[in-house]
């Protein structure tokens, strides 16, 4: 099984500085912080080690375990406050409350890191039990069949899933079964400047909620000094894929064939589809007419100009909602709102995706150890632990009944913009298009989209052209990992 798997691995490899020589460069990745989003971490090239890499360093456990408790390891990419305290904190929590299993977090760095530490490990037996992957990793993880679905567990345990929410399974299940437990979800919404609403004569509790609408507000928001230099922009997108992503899914379109990869393997890119090119359209025009800034990729530089004031409104990811209400205390008062949409009938029929990670238990631990990480999801995604999670993180809860703790319900009352999340979580459809596409060249495609936004900017490219142009290199890549997977 190793031999096989290093082939693909080795294989993988290839690909990915194939497509980075012939495809789009890669886009700069975003600084770790607490409230990052599991998407904004990703690179742009599949996360695929040499066969050189080393194994991960295994970290020695700096607290004693009870005589006779299963000691596993846990690897995470949270860092700072997340990564530093509430981690350590919900395993300390587990450890206390039961005396069969002792869980030690380690911080691995970014998503990819992790991604290429656990490959590393699968050929020197030095992996956890337990790992945190982001999500675009899970076609990927489920094809090299290195995990124990969580599925079998949840069987075994006849665990009752009734409470959870089902937007949020629906995108870690693959084939009818649920491979990872999410844990750090979020979806991307409107972030506004209240104070510059109410100087634009726009109702300050009323943000657009139509592309429409978001064009129309932009021009009264842009402001220019007296030489005619904007000096705040209506509205400003990070060049991220993600964000394209998210718009093509609330317009109803879907990023790959066979069902986004879900009824079939997916075997070509379709977000050059009509619902695709509107959505570049639309950034165009607001760009042309001076209405919206362009800071680049990186999502934390436009989050930057936004808390500096040089643009009124910016969609970004619900998980960085806590550091914005944080940053923007004592400048104005943050607004948020639902991400637009083409129009009101596609709130519908499209929604949000998933975004985020989930938690992955590693097949090649013994049972014991496996069984112990199981015990440790399911504490985590307690109702407890979920509010707890909730409140310090931002990432909205997978567990309905987390919404009725305490806790949680004072956070909601002094910060009411988390609902925001919520209630787009809530409204959106579980189909297909919300479900997201399941795709193992996923942050090589990301990048490709984001090249094409950048040519449709830059006047290079229609945005029929450049979704075209981007679809068949996305495609190209599909093939080339179907066919390194025996597909």
């Amino acid at each position: 099984m190793k031999r096989s798997l290093f082939i693909v691995l080795s294989l993988l490899v290839t690909l990915s500085l194939l497509l980075t020589a012939c495809g789009a460069p890669a886009a700069p990745a975003a600084p770790a912080a607490p409230a990052a989003p599991a998407a904004t971490t990703a690179p742009a090239a599949p996360a695929a080690p040499a066969a050189t890499t080393a194994a991960p360093t295994q970290v020695p456990p700096t607290k004693v375990a009870p005589a006779g408790a299963q000691r596993i390891a846990f690897w995470h990419s949270m860092a700072g406050d997340i990564g530093g305290k509430s981690i350590p904190k919900l395993a300390d929590d587990f450890n206390a409350s039961q005396q069969k299993c002792f869980v030690d977090p380690t911080y691995q760095g970014s998503y990819d890191d992790s991604l290429n530490k656990l490959k590393a490990g699968l050929q020197s037996n030095a992996t956890p039990a337990l790992v945190q992957l982001y999500d675009i990793g899970t076609r990927l993880i489920v094809d090299l069949k290195v995990a124990s679905p969580v599925q079998d567990f949840m069987d075994k345990d006849k665990y009752d899933v009734s409470d959870l929410e089902p937007n949020v399974l629906g995108y870690y299940t693959v084939e009818g079964k649920l491979w990872s437990m999410p844990f750090n979800s979020s979806n991307p919404i409107l972030y506004y400047n209240k104070d510059m609403f109410k100087a634009a004569g726009l109702d300050p509790d009323k943000p657009p909620r139509t592309w429409d609408e978001v064009s129309a507000a932009a021009k009264k928001l842009t402001i220019k000094d007296g030489s005619g230099k904007v000096t705040t922009y209506g509205v400003a997108f990070a060049i991220y894929g993600w964000f394209v992503e998210q718009l093509l899914a609330v317009s109803g379109g879907q990023f790959v064939d066979n069902g986004n990869g879900r009824d079939g393997t997916a075997t070509k890119a379709t977000f050059n589809s009509p619902e695709g090119v509107k959505v570049l359209e639309w950034w165009k025009s607001m760009f042309d007419d001076g209405s919206m800034a362009n800071f680049g990729r990186t999502t934390v530089d436009t989050r930057n100009a936004f808390l500096a004031g040089k643009t009124a409104m910016i969609i970004e990811s619900t998980a960085t909602l806590r550091g914005l209400i944080d940053g923007s205390a004592g400048k104005f008062q943050l607004g948020t709102g639902v991400l637009p949409r083409p129009n009101e009938d596609a709130f519908k029929t499209g929604g949000t995706i998933i975004g985020g990670a989930s938690l992955w238990i590693i097949n090649d631990r013994p049972p014991v150890e496996q069984n112990c990480a199981w015990e440790f999801v399911k504490f985590l995604v307690a109702a407890p632990q979920m509010a707890y999670w909730h409140t310090v993180s931002g990432y909205f809860p997978i567990r309905k009944a987390a919404y009725d703790e305490q806790m949680d319900k004072d956070w909601r009352a002094k910060y009411p913009q988390f609902q925001t999340a919520i209630d787009q979580l809530h409204m959106a459809p579980n189909n297909r298009v919300t479900q997201g596409a399941l795709i193992g060249v996923f942050p090589t495609a990301r990048a490709t989209v984001e090249t094409a936004v950048e040519e449709v900017l830059a006047g290079k490219s229609t945005p029929q052209e450049a979704m075209d142009k981007a679809a068949a290199s996305v495609t190209t890549a599909i093939g080339d990992y179907n066919k390194s997977m025996g597909k």
